[in-house]
C-alpha cells in the first residue's frame, strides 16, 4: 500500500488523488465548492490520522483508511433501517431499496462519518464496495483476538484496522474533519455547493392527482379543496397528462389537457402550482426521439431511449424541449420518476453509451443530471422550482428535489430522515393512503416535518379529508405546518449559507445517542450473533431548535430520550427536562415536539402576522427572508434580523433588530410571545 499524499483544500478539508486521472461525479455535476463558507464558518483541524493508502488490486483501486474500534461509522449512502454501519459490507450503486441495506440505494453517496469527527468522501461515479471496519489484513498492526466459539467465546465481527473501499479506475478522495459529526456533514454539504433554496410555495401542501385526471378533474379537484376550506399549493400531475408515458413523450394529452397554457395558468391565478410526473425513457412518439437516438444507449427501456445525460448535447435537448413545451408556460417543476432502477426493467450493466461510460457509472448519474438540467432553466429565468426524483448522488444537496421511494414503512420513513442528513439529499415520508383514521393522521403529522407536506394520491384518488372523523385535524395539521414557514426558510438558508442540515439524526448534535451491544442467539434469525448498532431515529432535529418525536399509529404513550441541554414543551412553554427520559402522552391532534432553552421560533398566522416564540428565560435568533421566487437575494435583496428575549420581573422584553434591509418582508405584525400566550 502506498500512502496518499494530501493537500489542504479548505479549513480542515483535505484531498488527495489515487491516481492521475479523475473523473468523478462532482465534476459532472458541476457545483460550485463554498470553500470560502467552509473558511468563515468552521474551525480549521488537523488530519485525524496518520495516512490514508491506496493501491491497485487487478482493476481495482482500493482505498485504506485507518480506525478505531471504538468509532460508529454513518454513511454511506441513503439508509432505511439503520443508520450506524459498523462492520457492514455495502456495494454502493444506483438503484429501487429492495428492503435490504446492502448498498443499493436510491442515493449512493460515497461518504461516511465517524463520531471521532471526521468524513470520508471518494469523488466516484462507479459502483463503489465499501467494507466498514470488519476487514482484517494478514499484515494488520492490531490484529483482532482469535476466539473459539464451541469454547463459547465468540464475536462474529472481526475488527480490522481500516475501512476499506474499492472501485474501478481512479477517484478523488477527501478527508473532512470537524469538532463535531455536524461540522463535518456541513462541509461536505459546502464542498458540493450548499444546499438548495427551496421557494415559498414549496413549504405549502402538495397534492398529486390520480394518474388518469384530465383538466376538468383536476379543476374539480381544486374546487372540493375549496369547499371544504383545505389549503393547497400544488397540483401534482401523474403520467396521464403525456400523450404517451412508459416511455414517456414529454408532450400533452391533447384530448384531456387541449390548452396547456391556459390550464396552468388558471392555476397560477389561484396560486396553486403545477408539478408534471416523468421518466427519463424517450418514446417514439415524442418530438425529440430522433434528436436523442446518437446520444442514447444500446438498449431500450420500456421501448423507449436510454439517454446519456453525461453528454452536455442530451441535456440541451431534454431541457430545451422541457423549457418550451412546459417551463415557459408556467409549469414550476417535476417528479423525476424510476431513475433509480430494478434491475429487470432498467438498462443492463454491459449496456453501451455514446460517452464510452460504463452502463453503472451513467445509471448512477442519471438522475442527478436530469435535475441538474430542470434547474439551469429555471435558474436562466430567474424562477425557483421544488420536485422530486427517484435517484440522486453526490452533489444533490444544491439540487431543488427530494428523494422519494415506493416503501410505505413508517419505521423506514423516519430511518430515512435520519440517514438522508448523512449522504446530503433530502428524503420525503410521503403520505398516500392508510387503514385507520389514526394512522391517517400520525402520516400526515410525520411529514409535517420533513421537507415537503404531499399526498400521493395518484392511484387511489385519496383526499385529505377521506376520514370525517379526523377531517379538522389534518385541516389544522396542514396549516400547522404553513405557519411554520419562517422557521423552515431560516432552516434552508441556514442550510444554503452553512451547509448544515434543515433535518437531521439526533446524534449530529448530541453525542451518547446511540447504544451498541451484542445479540442474543438465534439459530435461525441471528445465527452468529452479530454486533448490534443502533441509534435513535424516532426523534431528530428540525431546524437547529425543535426536536420532533413522531408518534406511530395506535401509540398512545411514547419514551421521549432528552439529550444534555434544556428543553420546553413547544406547546406550552413548560421546561420539561434536560439529560433525562420521560414518558409522555400522545393525544391524536398533537406532534410532539420539544424545543431547546433559548430559542426563538418565529411563526406566521392566518392573518401574517409574525409570531415569535421564545423558550426559557432568555435568548438569541434571527429572521431571514426574500422574495421566495426568484434568485435576487443573490444581489442582496434580502431582509436579516436578529432577535433577542429576555425576562425582567416576569415580563418578557423581545427586540427585533435590522441587519440586513435588501427586502421588505410582508409581514402584517410582529409579536413575542412565552408560556403566558400560548
Amino acid at each position: 500500500m502506498e500512502l496518499m499524499n494530501f493537500t489542504k483544500i479548505a479549513a480542515g478539508v483535505y484531498k488527495a488523488c489515487t491516481g492521475p486521472k479523475t473523473d468523478g461525479i462532482l465534476a459532472l455535476v458541476g457545483n460550485e465548492a463554498k470553500l470560502d463558507s467552509i473558511n468563515s464558518n468552521y474551525k480549521d483541524m488537523p488530519m485525524p490520522f496518520e495516512g490514508v493508502y491506496s493501491e491497485k488490486i487487478n482493476s481495482k483501486t482500493v482505498v485504506c483508511v485507518p480506525k478505531e474500534n471504538s468509532e460508529r461509522f454513518y454513511g454511506p449512502g441513503l439508509r432505511f433501517k439503520t443508520i450506524a454501519t459498523n462492520f457492514t459490507a455495502m456495494h454502493l450503486r444506483c438503484d429501487h431499496y429492495g428492503n435490504s441495506d446492502n448498498g443499493r440505494t436510491h442515493v449512493p453517496t460515497p461518504f461516511y462519518v465517524s463520531d471521532k469527527g471526521y468524513g470520508i468522501f471518494i469523488d466516484t461515479a462507479e459502483v463503489i464496495s465499501y467494507y466498514m471496519g470488519g476487514t482484517v489484513r494478514t499484515d494488520a498492526k492490531n490484529p483482532p483476538v482469535a476466539l473459539n466459539r464451541g469454547r463459547g467465546e465468540w464475536f462474529a465481527d472481526t475488527p480490522g484496522d481500516f475501512v476499506e473501499a474499492s472501485f474501478e479506475n481512479d477517484a478523488d478522495v477527501y478527508v473532512f474533519t470537524g469538532e463535531t459529526m455536524l461540522d463535518v456533514v456541513a462541509k461536505f454539504n459546502l464542498l458540493c455547493g450548499g444546499g438548495t433554496l427551496v421557494p415559498k410555495w414549496g413549504f405549502g401542501f402538495w397534492h398529486r392527482t390520480h394518474i388518469h385526471y384530465d383538466e376538468k378533474d383536476v379543476k374539480n379537484e381544486i374546487d372540493l379543496f375549496r369547499e371544504k376550506n383545505f389549503d393547497l399549493d400544488v397540483i401534482g400531475l401523474e403520467p396521464g397528462w403525456h400523450s404517451n408515458s412508459y416511455p414517456c413523450s414529454y408532450e400533452w394529452d391533447e384530448e384531456r389537457f387541449p390548452d396547456p397554457k391556459r390550464f396552468v395558468n388558471d392555476l397560477l391565478d389561484e396560486n396553486i402550482k403545477v408539478n408534471l410526473w416523468e421518466n427519463l425513457f424517450v418514446s417514439e412518439k415524442a418530438t425529440i426521439y430522433e434528436d436523442m437516438k446518437p446520444y442514447s444507449g444500446s438498449h431500450m427501456v420500456w421501448n423507449g431511449l436510454a439517454p446519456d445525460f453525461t453528454l452536455p448535447e442530451a441535456r440541451k435537448i431534454y431541457a430545451d424541449q422541457h423549457k418550451e413545451k412546459h417551463i415557459d408556460i408556467g409549469v414550476s417543476g417535476y417528479k423525476i420518476d424510476e431513475c433509480d432502477g430494478f434491475d429487470n426493467w432498467l438498462f443492463p450493466d454491459h449496456a453501451k453509451f455514446p460517452s464510452g461510460r460504463n452502463a453503472a457509472a451513467v445509471r448512477s448519474s442519471l438522475g442527478i443530471l436530469a435535475q441538474k438540467a430542470t434547474y439551469e432553466i429555471y435558474r436562466s429565468i430567474n424562477k425557483r422550482t421544488y420536485g422530486l426524483v427517484r435517484a440522486s448522488a453526490a452533489g444533490s444537496v444544491m439540487m431543488p428535489y427530494c428523494i422519494y421511494n415506493d416503501c410505505y414503512s413508517f419505521e423506514q420513513y423516519l430511518t430515512g430522515l435520519a440517514s438522508s442528513s448523512f449522504c446530503g439529499c433530502l428524503w420525503v415520508p410521503e403520505v398516500r393512503d392508510a387503514d385507520t383514521s389514526e394512522e391517517w393522521v400520525r402520516r400526515f403529522q410525520m411529514c409535517v416535518f420533513s421537507p415537503m407536506l404531499m399526498l400521493n394520491a395518484w392511484a387511489n384518488g385519496a383526499k385529505p379529508w377521506q376520514f370525517e372523523d379526523v377531517e379538522d385535524i389534518i385541516r389544522d395539521t396542514i396549516r400547522f405546518r404553513k405557519s411554520l414557514l419562517p422557521y423552515l426558510y431560516n432552516a434552508f438558508y441556514t442550510y444554503r449559507t452553512t451547509g448544515v442540515p434543515p433535518f437531521r439524526a439526533l446524534c449530529m448534535d448530541f453525542s451518547n445517542t446511540g447504544s451498541s451491544r451484542m445479540s442474543e442467539l438465534d439459530h435461525t434469525e441471528n445465527p452468529y450473533e452479530s454486533l448490534l448498532v443502533s441509534d435513535i431515529i424516532d426523534q431528530y432535529m428540525a431546524g437547529d431548535s425543535i426536536m420532533v418525536c413522531p408518534v406511530r399509529p395506535e401509540q398512545k404513550t411514547r419514551t421521549v430520550n432528552l439529550p444534555d441541554c434544556d428543553w420546553y414543551d413547544y406547546y406550552t412553554g413548560e421546561f420539561v427536562g434536560n439529560s433525562t427520559t420521560i414518558e409522555i402522552d400522545c393525544p391524536l391532534d398533537r406532534i410532539p415536539l420539544f424545543v431547546k432553552g433559548g430559542a426563538m421560533i418565529p411563526t406566521v398566522d392566518r392573518e401574517n402576522n409574525l409570531i415569535i416564540r421564545c423558550y426559557g428565560e432568555s435568548g438569541k435568533g434571527f429572521i431571514y427572508d426574500d422574495d421566495g421566487e426568484t434568485y435576487n437575494c443573490e444581489n442582496g435583496e434580502y431582509s436579516l434580523f436578529s432577535m433577542e428575549f429576555n425576562h425582567e420581573n416576569g415580563v418578557l422584553n423581545g427586540k427585533y433588530l435590522p441587519v440586513h434591509c435588501g427586502y421588505n418582508s410582508e409581514y402584517s405584525e410582529v409579536h413575542f410571545y412565552d408560556k403566558k400566550d400560548f
